[in-house]
């Protein structure tokens, strides 16, 4: 990190020591899978490695009986992922980087390869299929002798190394590139089918069709009887302007079946074990957002279909990521949705005559879960646990842990636990429970009720803005309140977990189907509300020294408080940040999107996208802005920071701007380990000096 000029390097050590405990060692598990009988889990785990500067991903296996501890499978180096259990449990496919693969097919982009691991009996790891892109989500035919997946399928430009040798790209269609990935649109995902047994090469099932829509396959599941899979994609013309997704029917010959139309959103199917119906999760309307996430099922002999979740007025597309569901068995399935901060399991019934039921409770998230023979597994988490596999009852309830591979990050750095409070909404919006869910944590040892213990305070703001806060480990908060500081959080409408209406509640004014507030309207007064009430609540709160940090969504709110805080601020952090929503419009990875939101689009209204623009209140600031911005990121380009830094340097205000190269919009979540670790010291360094934090008693 460039030296600021201020502070001890004493101070600078301690801080960094305090954030590389927070970011080494804790494991992130992702994806997990049962075997066909539930005696056994495979799920991949990721953790950090600073010195290396790099991710280690490794495939694990546990038995659920807790007859034998939880044992990686695969090194770990270069990195393995997606699990996917042969159906007589023998093998575990996996998705590696393993020497040799082929070169990458773009810049950013990486070859992968496929293989096969035996898990019943001794026996060599076998390289089943090599791809120039990434391979994901690999699937055994329920017949036990294919592997499908998906992976990109580049264009005869990327055969030429030098860009400058590339022939030029025709654009027809909008959402070319993705924050991530770069672009796409000739880099489309297709759908492979691979023999198990290594004795053929892939096969394209999805090559660009006759009428040149070539489509994202990238969202499939096996039929039970092994002939066909059921892909979600978008397959008809002008897909890029109604935003529809249709499920369609893909033979082993290549034959496409469209299953579905009338411009609905579906996606994550997932065929009843007889094979008759298929639920998927959805909406009907994809050009209003946002919309709670509902969970349907297609009967497929009559090509009717049904939502069968709407009894439940929660979103089923959680913030970490929507899940397909589970069938239990003909007449029961499982899927996840949010709730009020929490992440839980739900039994759905197929036809939709009963209303889902929670199969899990409390405070708490959960991120990954499988089901099969009545075996369920899941990834919880809590405020101050990172994730863990465990087994869960028939009621829900944990039967046993299955792994604990954060107890030695746990006791290393002693997590806190935040205190949740409720706000009442001042000026609430029809069809709302009227109350804000909110939490305030503090640093360790600190009485939050002691009033001769002042503490500076951070407000934090989440993206989306339909996303949400809740009762799940975040580093953010953690260290930031182990740095000394108080954290207040929340989700303010517009947030998901609640009723629909609410998140709907600051859709543009202008909106032909939804109209709301727009952005800057009810969910700033939610956020001023809560600050106001936990600083009221909380005496150890220092209202004096109160500081705001948000990304994204959340850098909007933060440049917008820059200008409309009324005293209640000293500085703020605005990251990622929508700064001008017209431009953001016109050069986002998904722009053209955000008219779903505003209502019209800014060729007819530019005025709307530029009110509720902060640049507009950029004459307005009047407090210190830090700007952190990635230089690849692509869902809010660049210049969203610099139209910001611009402004508020030609009037010489207090700004500070720092750019991450090679980084993209998940900078915060994602990006290299020694730029997160950077990324925490500005955030820190910057509220301890604004905020005055050596001046805590």
């Amino acid at each position: 990190m460039e030296s600021n000029g201020t502070g001890s390097n004493e101070l600078e050590i301690a801080r960094r020591n305090l954030i590389e405990a927070h970011l080494e060692g804790m494991v992130t598990i992702g994806q997990v899978t049962l075997n066909p009988n539930g005696s056994q889990v495979a799920f991949s785990a990721s953790r950090l490695d600073l010195e290396a500067n790099t991710y280690r991903r490794q495939i694990w296996v546990v038995p659920t009986d807790g007859s034998a501890p939880a044992m990686p499978v695969t090194s770990g180096d270069p990195g393995e992922s997606d699990p996917s259990w042969s159906p007589d449990g023998r093998y575990l496919a996996f998705v590696s980087r393993r020497e040799p693969s082929p070169p990458p097919s773009s810049k950013g982009s990486h070859g992968s390869t496929l293989h096969v691991l035996p898990i019943s009996a001794p026996g060599e790891v076998r390289r089943i299929a090599s791809r120039p892109d990434a391979i994901s989500s690999p699937r055994w035919s329920p017949d036990g002798r294919w592997i499908a997946f998906a992976s990109r399928v580049p264009h005869e430009r990327y055969a030429a190394d030098d860009e400058r040798g590339q022939q030029a790209r025709r654009i027809e269609t909008f959402f070319t590139q993705l924050n991530g990935e770069g672009w796409v649109y000739d880099r489309r995902n297709h759908l492979f089918v691979v023999a198990a047994d290594g004795t053929d090469s892939p096969r394209d099932l999805t090559p660009i069709p006759s009428d040149g829509v070539d489509a994202e396959h990238n969202d499939f599941a096996w039929l039970p009887d092994s002939s066909q899979l059921v892909v979600a994609a978008a397959r008809h013309a002008d897909w890029d302007l109604d935003y529809a997704t249709d499920l369609h029917l893909v033979a082993m010959s290549g034959e496409v079946t469209t299953l579905t139309s009338g411009g609905a959103s579906l996606h994550h199917p997932s065929p009843s074990p007889d094979g008759t119906k298929i639920a998927f999760l959805g909406m009907d309307d994809p050009w209003t957002y946002p919309q709670n996430v509902r969970v349907g099922v297609l009967d497929l002999a009559r090509r009717i279909r049904t939502w069968v979740s709407e009894d439940l007025d929660r979103t089923f597309g959680p913030t970490s990521g929507p899940l397909r569901p589970v069938w239990d068995s003909n007449s029961h399935l499982f899927a996840s949705a949010e709730d009020r901060g929490t992440c839980h399991l739900y039994r759905l019934d197929p036809s939709g005559v009963s209303a889902p039921t929670p199969m899990t409770s409390g405070q708490q998230w959960i991120s990954q879960w499988d089901r099969v023979a009545g075996v369920t597994v899941a990834v919880t988490s809590t405020v101050d646990q990172p994730g863990e596999l465990v087994l869960l009852d028939a009621t829900g309830q944990v039967a046993r842990p299955l792994t604990h591979l954060n107890s030695a990050f746990v006791a290393r750095t002693s997590p806190v636990r935040w205190h949740r409070f409720l706000v009442p909404v001042s000026q609430p919006t029809p069809g709302i429970t009227p109350e804000i869910d909110a939490w305030i944590m503090f640093p360790p040892g600190v009485d939050p009720m002691d009033p001769d213990t002042q503490v500076p305070v951070i407000l934090n703001v989440h993206g989306g803005p339909h996303t949400q806060y809740g009762e799940t480990y975040f580093d953010e908060a953690q260290v930031q309140a182990a740095a000394g500081f108080a954290v207040v959080m929340c989700n303010p409408r517009g947030s998901s977990g609640r009723e629909e209406a609410w998140g709907q509640a600051i859709i543009g004014p202008k909106h032909p189907r939804r109209p709301g507030t727009g952005w800057g309207v009810a969910d700033l007064t939610d956020v001023l509300d809560v600050l106001d009430a936990a600083l009221t609540k909380y005496p150890a709160c220092d209202a004096t020294r109160v500081g705001m940090q948000g990304g994204s969504y959340g850098g909007f709110v933060a440049s917008v408080l820059a200008a409309r805080h009324e005293g209640r601020l000293r500085a703020v952090c605005s990251e990622r940040a929508v700064n001008n929503l017209l431009t953001l419009e016109w050069s986002s990875d998904i722009g053209s999107r955000f008219q779903s939101w505003h209502g019209p689009s800014p060729v007819d209204d530019a005025e709307e996208y530029w009110r509720m623009s902060p640049m507009s209140l950029a004459r307005d600031i009047d407090i210190p802005v830090l700007i952190i911005h990635s230089e690849r990121d692509l869902r809010c380009p660049m210049g969203q920071a610099e139209e910001m830094f611009m402004s508020l340097r030609m009037m010489n205000k207090p700004v500070e701007f720092w750019r991450f190269p090679a980084e993209t919009h998940e900078l915060s979540r994602a990006g290299s380990p020694l730029h997160r670790r950077e990324r925490f010291e500005i955030i820190i360094e910057w509220f301890a000096r604004h905020l005055d934090l050596s001046a805590t008693s």
